[in-house]
Parts: C-alpha cells; sequence; structure tokens
C-alpha cells in the first residue's frame, strides 16, 4: 500500500479536508507534466514477488509476522493475510541482462527465505491461487494485524454493507457467502514495473491494454478455488468480486467495479486514469497529509503526492498508473502489470516478464497506434476469454480478425517482443534464454493452470478431494526445486505425498457437499426413491432458508412401510412424521478426528454440516472410508518405497 499511517475518515469535515489534498495533488501532478520534471533518460524494471506460506501439510501458515521477525530482511514486507509474504525487488536499468539480474535477485531472496522458514516447520510457494486454502482460512481473525490491513477490509465492508455472495462458475461452481474482503488474500501475484516516459505514456498504456489478454491466457497459473476447478485464471474473478464495493440496484445504471481493465482506450495523459477514479471511486482511506505540494513545486522539490499515491493504492487496474520518485529525486511514471499469478517457478515469472517488457517495447513497430486496428471492446473481451479458458483461446485481433492465442503468440507477439529487447540492448543470453521459455510453453500449450487441471483430473479418480489437493501443492513443491520451466514438468501424483496424514483435516476439507436433501413437506415414497436411485442412506431435511430441521435414515423409512398398521395412511403421510428431528451436528471448521468421535460415541452414521445454521455439508462413514481406504495404498506405496531403496 506504500503509506502504513492510513485509516478510514471518522467524519465527512475529514473526508472533505482529504479530497481536498487529492484534487491538490492532481493539480501538482498536472504542473509537473507541463514543465517536463519527470526523468526521461533511463528506462528501469522493478518487481514485486507475493508468497504463500504453507505448512507441512500444504496448507496455508498463518506465520508471516513471525517468519519477517526472523527474516529481519529490508526487502520483506507483509501481505494481507497472515499465510502471505512480499517480496520487494530493487529496481534494475532496462538493458544488458537486466532480466538475469532479476531472475538472481528473487533467487537469492527466496533461498533467504527457505532458510529462515525450514527452522520454523513452514514452507513457500509460488502460485496464483493456493489450491488448499480453506474457507476458515480467510476469516477475520487471519488478517495480518497490522491498522492498515484492518482500515482496508473494514473500509470495503463499511461500503458494501451486509454479506454477499460469491459466485464462480467453470468446470464446478463456486457459490458462497462472504463475509469479508479478506478472501482477496487467495490471490497471489507476480507484479512486474516498467518506467514509462511521460511523452510515451498513452501509448505504452494503450499497448499494455491490447496485449493484456495474451499475456494473461500464456500466464495462467490459478484455477481452483476451495476445491472446485473454476477459470483458468480465477484471480481475475476473485480479485473483482472480493473488493467489489458495488451496491445492486433495480436499474440498469453502470457502475464499475473497483478491480478493472478500463472502460476504454487512454487519450490524452497518465491525468485522465487518476481523474476517472476519483469521480468513479469512494475514498476507502485516508491518512494526514503534511506536505504543501504548491510550495514543494515552488522550491523545486518533488512533492509526494501522498494522498494520490493513497487512493490509487485502493482502485486496482489491472494495468495500473504509477507516480514515484527516484533515487535521485526526480519523479517518473510507471505501468505496474498485475495480470501475471505467481509462479509456477521463478523461471517462468521471468519469462513473462521479458516476454511483456518486450512488447511493450517493440510492439509499436508493427502497430504505431493500436487504438486504431483494435477496439478496445474486443480487446476488454478477449482479456476475460483468457482468464475463463487459459492458452487455447479465440481472439478478436485487429481489424476484425479472428485468431488463437497460440498462433498470434507464436507468428506475431514473440518476435515482436524481441524486437522490442533488442531496441534496449537486452544480452542476447537474455533473450534466446527467456523467450525461448515462452516459446516451448506456447508450443507445447502447458501452463500451471493447465499442468494443475491435468494433475487434479488424474488424482481425483484415484483418491479424495482433499488428499488431491495435498498432492497438487506436493507436486509443485517437487518440481519449483527442480527448476524447470511449467512445460517440463511431471504431473504431480500420489507418491508425491507417502508422508502425509489427514490427523488435522478440516470437516470442510473431507465433508461431502454434492449431496441430495427433501423437505418435511414431502411423502416418503419421494424419500425411498431418492435414497434408492442415489445410493443415499441419509437425507438431510432443509427448510426454504436452506437450514437443516432434520434427518430421514432408510432404517426410520423401512420402519415405516414395514409397519402394515400404517398402510391405510400412506398417502397422507409426510417426511416430518418420519424425520429425525433433534439432529447431532458438527461445524466445518472441527476436525476430522471430532467429528469420528461424535459418530462413535453417538452410533450415527451421518453427521450433517451446519454453518450459521445452514446446511453446508454431510459425513457419512462413507467418507471415512475413503481416508482409510488412502491410508492403506500410501502405506503400501511407502513400503514398496523403502524397499526399492534397500535394493538399491
Amino acid at each position: 500500500m506504500g503509506v502504513s499511517q492510513v485509516r478510514i475518515a471518522q467524519n465527512q469535515r475529514e473526508l472533505n479536508q482529504f479530497t481536498q489534498y487529492l484534487i491538490k495533488d492532481i493539480k501538482a501532478l498536472q504542473k509537473m507534466l507541463e514543465e517536463n520534471w519527470f526523468e526521461d533518460d533511463i528506462v528501469r524494471i522493478g518487481a514485486e514477488q507475493e508468497i504463500c506460506l504453507v505448512d507441512d501439510l500444504g496448507k496455508p501458515a498463518a506465520a508471516n509476522m513471525k517468519v519477517l521477525e526472523k527474516l529481519n530482511h529490508p526487502s520483506f514486507t507483509t501481505e494481507l493475510a497472515q499465510f502471505n509474504l512480499e517480496a520487494n525487488l530493487e529496481p534494475i536499468t532496462f538493458t544488458g541482462d537486466c532480466f538475469s539480474k532479476l531472475e538472481s535477485n528473487i533467487q537469492q531472496l527466496l533461498g533467504i527465505l527457505r532458510d529462515t522458514t525450514q527452522e520454523m516447520d513452514v514452507d513457500w510457494i509460488l502460485t496464483g491461487i493456493l489450491p488448499t486454502i480453506r474457507k476458515f482460512d480467510i476469516e477475520y481473525g487471519n488478517i495480518t494485524p497490522m491498522e492498515r490491513y484492518y482500515c482496508l477490509v473494514d473500509a470495503i465492508g463499511k461500503l458494501r454493507g451486509e454479506d454477499y455472495e460469491l459466485k464462480i462458475g467453470g468446470m464446478d461452481e463456486l457459490n458462497l457467502k462472504q463475509t469479508t474482503a479478506l478472501i482477496e488474500a487467495c490471490n497471489t501475484s507476480f507484479q512486474v514495473h516498467l518506467q514509462i516516459k511521460p511523452q510515451e505514456f498513452v501509448k505504452r498504456y494503450n499497448i499494455a491494454q491490447a496485449i493484456a489478454a495474451p499475456i494473461l491466457a500464456l500466464s495462467s497459473n490459478s484455477p481452483m478455488l476451495f476445491g472446485k476447478r473454476l477459470w483458468s485464471e480465477t484471480r481475475i474473478a476473485l480479485f473483482q468480486q472480493s473488493v467489489d464495493t458495488r451496491i445492486t440496484g433495480e436499474h440498469l445504471r453502470y457502475t464499475s467495479p473497483r478491480v478493472t481493465l478500463g472502460h476504454s482506450w487512454l487519450k490524452n495523459s497518465i491525468l485522465d486514469l487518476y481523474r476517472e477514479d476519483i469521480v468513479r471511486f469512494k475514498i476507502l482511506l485516508m491518512t494526514d497529509v503534511e506536505e504543501d505540494v504548491f510550495e514543494c513545486l515552488e522550491k523545486g522539490e518533488t512533492p509526494k503526492l501522498k494522498a494520490l499515491n493513497i487512493h490509487n493504492s485502493t482502485v486496482y487496474r489491472w494495468n495500473r498508473p504509477c507516480y514515484g520518485i527516484s533515487d535521485n529525486g526526480k519523479p517518473h511514471l510507471r505501468i505496474e502489470n498485475r495480470i501475471f499469478p505467481a509462479g509456477p517457478t521463478v523461471l517462468d515469472e521471468v519469462a513473462n516478464a521479458t516476454f511483456w517488457i518486450g512488447l511493450m517495447n517493440g510492439f509499436d513497430e508493427a502497430y504505431p497506434d493500436i487504438t486504431q486496428k483494435l477496439d478496445f471492446d474486443d480487446a476488454k473481451s478477449n482479456f476475460m476469454k483468457a482468464a475463463r479458458v487459459g492458452l487455447g483461446s479465440q481472439f478478436i485481433w485487429t481489424n476484425g480478425k479472428t485468431i488463437s492465442d497460440r498462433e498470434l503468440i507464436e507468428k506475431e507477439l514473440l518476435p515482436l517482443a524481441k524486437t522490442g529487447l533488442e531496441k534496449a540492448n537486452v544480452a542476447t543470453e537474455d533473450i534466446d534464454k527467456y523467450l525461448g521459455v515462452i516459446a516451448e510453453r506456447n508450443k507445447a500449450g502447458i501452463t500451471g493452470a493447465s499442468w494443475m487441471l491435468d494433475s487434479y483430473a488424474r488424482l481425483i479418480k484415484e483418491t479424495t478431494r482433499d488428499e488431491a489437493s495435498a498432492a497438487l501443492i506436493a507436486g509443485i513443491l517437487r518440481n519449483t526445486k527442480s527448476e524447470k520451466p511449467i512445460h517440463q514438468w511431471k504431473l504431480a501424483s500420489l507418491q508425491d505425498i507417502a508422508e502425509w496424514e489427514p490427523h488435522s483435516l478440516l470437516v470442510e476439507e473431507f465433508m461431502t457437499t454434492d449431496f441430495f436433501t427433501i423437505s418435511k413437506d414431502d411423502i416418503p415414497e419421494l424419500g425411498a426413491n431418492i435414497m434408492d436411485w442415489q445410493y443415499q442412506h441419509y437425507l438431510p431435511i432443509e427448510n426454504k432458508k436452506g437450514e437443516l430441521v432434520g434427518l430421514l435414515t432408510s432404517r426410520g423409512l423401512l420402519r415405516y412401510f414395514a409397519d402394515s398398521s400404517q398402510s391405510e395412511a400412506i398417502s397422507e403421510a409426510t417426511i416430518e412424521q418420519l424425520m429425525i428431528k433433534k439432529t447431532l451436528t458438527i461445524s466445518p471448521d472441527s476436525t476430522v478426528i471430532e467429528a469420528l468421535e461424535l459418530m462413535n460415541l453417538n452410533e450415527i452414521g451421518c453427521l450433517p454440516v451446519v454453518n450459521k445454521k445452514k446446511l453446508v455439508g454431510v459425513i457419512t462413514t462413507r467418507n471415512f472410508l475413503d481416508i482409510t481406504s488412502s491410508l492403506l495404498k500410501r502405506l503400501n506405496m511407502k513400503k514398496k518405497m523403502n524397499l526399492n531403496g534397500q535394493k538399491k
């Protein structure tokens, strides 16, 4: 966020005062642009590496404050959730071996992090969304305990009002109640910065918008959330919905989400973006502003534009405009690419950055003004297609022609990226290495997202949902250490988790969520047939609000139909007469051990899972049979591995 001392405005007077500072910053920025204050004789690149912390079971580890304390390193900082960290990379001049340096710097920092986390039984992983994140992990208590994060989450909640639903469709479907914006912390990115000369900002920004779709398709690495297979790059939908402060209305009036690609091509200057964001989006956070920006300008001092930067940090454009001050005291402009997910490897990330920056510098060789060749609505539509489908999308490209993303990347974009890198005198070795990774990934058609989905599809045929997710994490960790790019990875397998044990498994991770229910007013014959058709021995009974009101068992139905004295009253009977009304339940954040003990103690075969009175899942003896089967298979696998090791 840049500024740590932020808060929510306590009254309208404070809000109005901060708004005045914001408007002054815009006027000061305009004056600086008109008077050529900005650095334009050098171009630098930079990056921010977001990281997930995981425990020995591959689950989120809420340990960032302890890790940071032990690290005691200026390059590492906090993120919104306690299971995330961020490493900030020093800017590098865009020339020579800059990308090799970038890769080396990231690897060095991650090496320092690994040395630290190994002493704490914690590990780190690079992925757009951690497949093992549980709903339990994104509750309010897991916010990193710093005032600015509480303020951000509270400010979004204050604007948005009551809880609202998160809905994302895909191969599976996610539909859940969202209580706080902390769910945004599921997203982990690799944010790339490119310094832009003021006189070129409009052209370069429009290029970034035009190439957003193929860039996203090629780098997608976030296909799963809460065990659901959703978009190829689920971060796009999740981020938009998680910080959405719009209120649903009855009219057709358009309002923009705070997370956006934009609404049109940029026409005049960076000021247009900042002005639009002030007009469209309410102020979420503020801070005390001491500097008088116009007094700074009169003295020849570069103002910090603190109010503008704070507001900009709460508007999440996928290509975000940035104002900064270089070490020499001169102001500069940047475009922050927020499209890239973290991972799968540092090599893949730097290859993505090389491709994007090369295109940003070489695209105008073929398209001096892309806005005359491509409609913005098509660029935005392409972006959403790439988010949903990933690599393998069909785009509407220049002059209205339709082309596959892989053909576009191979025949048009890779050559332009190479041209852009050569113009900046980037070392030939860097160009060949990193664009080579892009070319091979595109040729193979394998991204982090496709690798994850292919691995999961194979694993889920052999084991439980939770174990499949654990194997994915183990497979990512194994392949990451091999330092091979994603297109050379072997799929994840159960051998990756030979030591995995489910003793700390939560109910929400292994409960059955695809089940059938019945109403108390339905007839017994319907219940009997549902059980017969769906091979269920238990039917939860819920009301119209989705609340559990009872449980119907196959034993209860058999007893009912076997009682001949009921024969004359069968047509009048309802489920309410047969159901168990006082039903034992368990919460989704309980452990598998607690569920097992509760079922054994009460000698029951079904345990409904309830959260805030709503029925969210069921546990039956079948779930425990699945876990037992997986454990026995793994023990056998471990035995074979030990025998093979002894033979060697």
